[in-house]
C-alpha cells in the first residue's frame, strides 16, 4: 500500500482507465499541457498526446457538447470542469442532452461520461467559486450523482464512473484534494450507489457527504467523551440514495441528523427528509433535523464564510440536543 494524496487518486483513476480503455478521453480547460487546476490530470498529456486529453476553449456549453456527441458515438469522455460553477454555462447540455439522450433516444444511444471536477465553499475563493451545484442537478432526469470524500473513495468511484453507460456527475471537494490516505496496490472499483457506514452506533444517524463527512468525525471526538454513540453515513451516491442502508440505520436509532454544505432550501437534505418521511415515518421518535449552508452567497471575508457553514460544534449540539428529548 502507498500513501495517496486525493488529487493523486483521481490521477491514477484516469490513467488506469486510459490505459485500459482507448475509448476513454479527458477534456477541458488547462487540462493537457498545464496539468489541470488541481493537478488530476498531470503528464497524462504527455503520455496519451493531444487526441486523448484535449485543451479546450473557455467554453463550457461547446465542450461539454461536443462530450455528449463523443459519447453518443461510443467514446467515453470525462470533462474537467476548472471550477464546477462554470458548469452552470453547460446546464442545457448536461440535462437536456446528456441526462435525456438516451431516454428520448428510445435507448439507441447510451451517454457513456462523467463530468467531474472542483466545487464547494474553499479558503476564500468568493461566492462565483464556492458552488454547491448538487442540489441543481438533482431534479434532472437521466443523471447519477456522487460526491467522494477520501483518497480510496475518490479513486474507486471515479474509475466506477468512468465504466458506467451513464451520464455521472462527479463531484470533488476542493479543500479535500491534499488529504492522504493509503490505497492498495490491487485494481479496486467503489460502487456507485452504495452509502458507507462510516462508523457504526445505535444512539442517531447522521446523514453526510463530501467534506463534511470529516466536519462529523471531528464532531465525533466531543461527543464520544461525553457518552454518545452515533452512527455516522456518508451517502456517497447523492443520486439515487442508497435508502436500503439508510433505512436500516434510521429503524437501529429511530432518530436522524442530516449534516450539508448544500445551501438549505431546496437542498439534499430537503429531498431526503421528504424521503424519509415517506418510508420512515413511523421508525422517527424525533423530527429529522438538518444542518445545511447558509442561504446567501459565499461571503470573500474568511470569518463570514466559515460561519456561512456548518462546524464540528454545532453537529456536537444538534445531537445532545436530540438525545436530550430521549425518552
Amino acid at each position: 500500500m502507498a500513501e495517496t494524496l486525493l488529487f493523486n487518486a483521481l490521477r491514477q483513476a484516469i490513467d488506469e482507465e486510459m490505459a485500459r480503455d482507448q475509448r476513454v478521453f479527458v477534456l477541458g480547460e488547462d487540462v493537457g499541457h498545464y496539468g489541470g487546476s488541481y493537478k488530476v490530470t498531470k503528464d497524462l498529456y504527455q503520455k496519451y498526446g493531444e487526441l486523448r486529453v484535449l485543451d479546450t476553449p473557455i467554453a463550457e456549453n461547446s465542450f461539454t457538447g461536443l462530450a455528449v456527441g463523443a459519447a453518443m458515438t461510443g467514446l467515453r469522455p470525462i470533462i474537467e470542469g476548472m471550477n464546477m460553477g462554470f458548469l452552470l454555462l453547460a446546464f442545457n447540455q448536461i440535462a437536456n442532452n446528456a441526462g435525456m439522450l438516451r431516454y428520448t433516444s428510445g435507448g439507441n444511444f447510451k451517454i457513456p461520461m462523467v463530468i467531474r471536477g472542483p466545487g464547494g465553499v474553499g479558503r476564500q475563493l468568493g461566492a462565483e467559486h464556492s458552488q454547491r451545484l448538487e442540489a441543481y442537478f438533482h431534479a434532472v432526469p437521466g443523471l447519477k450523482i456522487v460526491a467522494c470524500s477520501t483518497p480510496y473513495n475518490a479513486k474507486g468511484l471515479l474509475k466506477s464512473a468512468i465504466r458506467d453507460d451513464n451520464p455521472v456527475l462527479f463531484f470533488e471537494h476542493v479543500l479535500l484534494y491534499n488529504l492522504k490516505e493509503y490505497l492498495p496496490d490491487r485494481e479496486y472499483l467503489v460502487p456507485l450507489d452504495k452509502a458507507e457506514i462510516v462508523r457504526p452506533g445505535k444512539d442517531v444517524t447522521i446523514l453526510t457527504y463530501s467534506r463534511m463527512r470529516h466536519h462529523c468525525l471531528q464532531a465525533l471526538k466531543q461527543l464520544e467523551k461525553e457518552g454518545c454513540d452515533p452512527e455516522i453515513i456518508d451517502l456517497i451516491s447523492l443520486k439515487p440514495f442508497d435508502m436500503e442502508t439508510i433505512s436500516n440505520s434510521i429503524r437501529k436509532t429511530h432518530r436522524v441528523i442530516i449534516v450539508e454544505e448544500c445551501m438549505k432550501t431546496g437542498g439534499i437534505a430537503a429531498e431526503l427528509i421528504a424521503l424519509i418521511n415517506e418510508q420512515l415515518f413511523d421508525e422517527l421518535d424525533a423530527p429529522v433535523v438538518r444542518l445545511s449552508s447558509q442561504d446567501i452567497p459565499t461571503p470573500y471575508n474568511g470569518t463570514l464564510e466559515r460561519l456561512t457553514i456548518v462546524q464540528p460544534p454545532q453537529i456536537v449540539e444538534a445531537v445532545k440536543n436530540m438525545l436530550a428529548l430521549k425518552v
